[in-house]
């Protein structure tokens, strides 16, 4: 990975790092591990995006999911947060994104679009409520904020800038809570609200000119502060398994030479996002263990006010990392951080479990030649060659089972029992079935001889 000019301090106020808890939401054990390390590479903030995994009571809890947090978790996240110098912003779906809401029926009639459940409709009452509601409850449990995002992103537009209007002058005089947005037009100029601007897809001419453009759209709007958005994962493949860092580097590195152009005194804060999922249907992308490699290389970027070899090899004493590598995914892995052990067996598994699959069932010539999917419907094979394919077939299904209950017992340290089972069936089991599938036609072709 190229270096870049390290100016040796940050632009940025506050480091948040993003937890998406709308996909494989980490049990508390496993935030009490990984919070130190948080504070050690950088961060000093958590934005925590709950969606379902909030604890929603009265006519709201239709919204929470089967293993959603308890007040009495929650409040041991904020204390866990606060002991490790980690400030706390919720954040909650307001506007777009908003399935986990409207995919209920007791709210699917407050949908913009009767068919999609992504996005409330800002015209009814009964919306401005509902989202005040679950904002009201989510600020009982968080006593002590100075600020609370209400996302907004990938809205309906126009139509929303009279009803977030009336959100943030409901919560005007609310003590400490500064409601963040996305978008310049959305909320009117005399608000002077703090916002976000997001984008980690761009390359760096285009994130240089995007960046100077909406400052100044935000400075217009007369917005005192601004927050950027980057990506430590989550950002490049609905189902990607693996984190390639040097993408996402290169995505702070730009926000860098951005931030060094923007008017002093005007940045907030930066967000690093780690999405979990592209939206509430969506598969699980990468792991939170998984990006912790990615999040560690850019936070320590940030906080050094760029990248050279002394930050990368600070994040590998850190992680307990031998050699980091940046511009490739890293076919073999072993570190020491909280998590390690998954991304290991992750990597086994994308690197190796198909490929090993499909060089055995479609390439070993006395499958494709004497086991055919002819053979297998018909229950025919030839004896001599049962012996010369058999003993392969059983090995690597042994051993595939054998990496996979490694991985169960090691995700389940982290996460509840239906991401464990989500994850294992989207990424290890079609494979599997394949094997087992062989070894149960080639037991009926031998029964089938006798």
């Amino acid at each position: 990975m190229e270096e870049n000019r390290v100016t040796g301090s940050s632009p940025f106020e506050l480091h948040l790092v993003h937890l998406d808890l709308k996909g494989a939401p980490p049990k508390v054990s496993y935030l009490a591990e990984i919070f130190p390390l948080f504070h050690e590479l950088g961060a000093n903030g958590i934005l925590l995006e709950y969606e379902d995994m909030f604890p929603y009571n009265g006519d709201l809890k239709p919204l929470q999911a089967k293993d959603a947090y308890s007040p009495a978790e929650i409040k041991e996240i904020l204390n866990l947060a606060n002991l490790h110098k980690l400030e706390i912003i919720p954040l909650i779906q307001t506007f777009g994104h908003m399935e986990f809401v409207l995919k209920h029926q007791e709210f699917r009639h407050l949908r913009e679009v009767a068919m999609f459940p992504n996005t409330v409709n800002p015209h009814k009452e009964e919306s401005l409520r509902l989202v005040s509601r679950m904002i009201d409850q989510v600020l009982a449990l968080h006593k002590e904020l100075r600020w609370f995002h209400i996302g907004c992103d990938e809205g309906a537009g126009s139509q929303m800038v009279q009803p977030l209007r009336v959100l943030a002058d409901g919560y005007r005089g609310g003590p400490g809570h500064r409601l963040a947005t996305q978008s310049p037009e959305q909320t009117p100029s005399h608000q002077a609200r703090e916002s976000y601007i997001e984008a980690w897809e761009v390359g760096a001419k285009q994130a240089r000119a995007l960046g100077a453009i909406l400052i100044e759209k935000y400075q217009k709007c007369n917005f005192p502060k601004l927050w950027f958005a980057s990506a430590f994962k989550g950002a490049t493949g609905v189902n990607q398994c693996l984190t390639l860092i040097g993408h996402h580097l290169k995505n702070h590195q730009q926000w860098l030479k951005v931030a060094e152009r923007a008017p002093a005194g005007i940045l907030q804060g930066i967000a690093l996002t780690g999405w979990q999922r592209y939206d509430h249907f969506s598969v699980l992308c990468e792991l939170l263990p998984v990006g912790i490699p990615s999040l560690a290389i850019c936070l320590q970027a940030l906080k050094n006010g760029g990248y050279s070899e002394k930050v990368k090899e600070d994040v590998e004493k850190l992680l307990g990392i031998s050699s980091l590598e940046t511009d490739t995914f890293m076919s073999d892995f072993s570190g020491t951080f909280p998590g390690s052990e998954i991304l290991s067996l992750v990597t086994q598994i994308a690197f190796y479990l198909k490929p090993s699959v499909d060089e055995l069932l479609e390439n070993n010539r006395y499958v494709t030649g004497w086991f055919s999917p002819y053979h297998r419907k018909r229950k025919k094979v030839h004896p001599i060659m049962i012996h010369l394919f058999q003993p392969d077939v059983l090995r690597l299904l042994t051993k595939w089972n054998t990496v996979t209950q490694e991985l169960q017992a090691a995700m389940k340290k982290v996460f509840c029992m239906s991401a464990v089972e989500e994850w294992i069936e989207e990424n290890i089991q079609p494979s599997l079935q394949r094997l087992q599938d062989t070894v149960d036609d080639l037991n009926r072709a031998i029964q089938a001889l006798t």
